[in-house]
């Protein structure tokens, strides 16, 4: 079962994000606002999907640094979208009166299972 509290998971804000670096590069200041992140989190969650390589930085000239998804960050995106897809919502956060969300099929299971493999595995 998947809890709702009105506050965004770590999936969510992962997939946020790797969901605007999709779009193109983007700067931190970028994705902060984007995304809707402290400063601190945006620290933290940059550093971190650097570390697991599902995005990378790279340098710009005369600029601070941009950040780009891998095709890494790209495979669990579309891991992440299947799930919503097949929860059929685009965004937990999209149902305001869902306490619980159950999967009940085999395969919403093995999907779930899946995504949490993959960001475990970093």
């Amino acid at each position: 079962m998947l809890p709702f509290d009105g506050r965004r998971s770590s999936i969510q804000i992962v997939s946020d994000t790797l969901r605007l670096l999709r779009l193109g590069d983007a700067g931190k200041t970028e994705i902060m606002y984007t995304v809707k992140l402290s400063y601190y989190q945006t620290q933290r969650y940059l550093s971190w999907l650097s570390d697991i390589n599902l995005i990378h930085q790279s340098a710009r000239e005369n600029r601070s640094p941009s950040y780009a998804i891998t095709g890494k960050g790209l495979e669990l995106l579309s891991e992440i979208e299947a799930v919503e897809e097949m929860l059929h919502v685009r965004d937990l956060r999209d149902i305001p009166a869902a306490p619980r969300m159950a999967v009940r099929d085999g395969l919403g299971r093995r999907i779930l299972k899946r995504l949490g493999d993959t960001l475990r595995d970093r």
